[in-house]
């Protein structure tokens, strides 16, 4: 896929190498854009890449298909409905397992 820019340069990541929801986070800010539309969210920044890891690059609109939630009040709950979308649409590669999967950190 042709990205509109280089989710390993300046505008991606900052300078340095990050991956999924670190380059997910810095797309909002926490005091001004919530409560936050998903719709417009992925109207404005769909086509963005996200690096899952050091091989694979999705567009944030891949991650979104699999978000559940139609908006989000806190930056924290959009953080649980991206990390629930990554599980299930198998982004990660590491899944927690256990009795309580849920509350097992990754």
């Amino acid at each position: 896929m042709d990205w509109p820019h280089d989710p390993d340069g300046e505008e991606g990541s900052k300078g340095m190498r990050n991956y999924d929801m670190a380059i997910i986070a810095r797309k909002v800010d926490e005091d001004e854009d919530f409560p936050l539309e998903a719709d417009e969210f992925v109207a404005e920044y769909g086509d963005d890449p996200i690096r899952i890891n050091y091989q694979r690059v999705v567009a944030l609109s891949d991650i979104f298909e699999y978000v559940e939630a139609d908006s989000f009040e806190t930056i924290v709950d959009m953080h649980k409905a991206v990390g629930n979308a990554m599980r299930e649409g198998n982004f990660w590669e590491y899944h927690p397992k256990g009795a309580d999967p849920e509350k097992k950190r990754a």
